[in-house]
């Protein structure tokens, strides 16, 4: 399989249970739930996204035609960028959506890599095995079909959403993100 990425960078993670961690952030172009561009928005699923996730344009971004190509180019980032701090190699992968692009191979590309593996999914799609740490940032009308992980992340306000919907699925950690946009410091 190939896989087509957006970018892929070195960064400190800025939400959810691993905020200020170090990691490299695997971006995956594509979504199930917008196509990313402008004239499409009030028809998609997901309308506030504010993530450029279309094409390969971005830092590191490109096509790789193997999960072993991959890998080592995300190891490259993280050896350019880390210091040593005792903590093992951290890559988040996200998107658009990653679970359209994530498969068993590239997991265990990154495993063998020395990464301890992270996703930022959308939930409508079921992880292959394999994945350190599973991060669900569930959609208002879009089906949800991962019920549990290690964290729940819901983008707030959503329209017809009750943050309470969620309290009864398997995850060990709850977020409540405020929506960014002209209303951030209201939400």
């Amino acid at each position: 399989m190939s896989y087509t990425v957006k970018e892929i960078y070195y960064t400190l993670q800025g939400e959810g249970a691993h905020t200020g961690r170090p990691a490299v952030f695997l971006r995956f172009s594509g979504c199930n739930l917008w196509t990313g561009r402008d004239e499409d928005r009030a028809k998609a699923i997901c309308r506030f996204c504010d993530t450029d996730f279309v094409g390969t344009n971005g830092p590191g971004g490109g096509k790789f035609d193997s999960a072993e190509d991959l890998a080592k180019v995300i190891a490259t980032e993280w050896n350019s960028n880390a210091t040593s701090n005792g903590t093992p190699p951290f890559v988040v992968c996200t998107g658009g959506e990653p679970l359209l692009q994530m498969d068993e191979a590239i997991i265990k590309s990154l495993h063998k890599q020395g990464f301890q593996v992270a996703i930022e999914t959308n939930g409508t799609r079921l992880p292959p095995p394999g994945i350190d740490w599973l991060c669900c940032s569930p959609k208002i009308g879009a089906e949800l079909v991962l019920l549990s992980g290690d964290e729940l992340k819901f983008v707030y306000p959503q329209f017809g959403s009750d943050p309470q919907q969620f309290v009864h699925l398997d995850y060990h950690h709850f977020f409540l993100q405020p929506m960014d946009g002209p209303d951030k410091d209201k939400n």
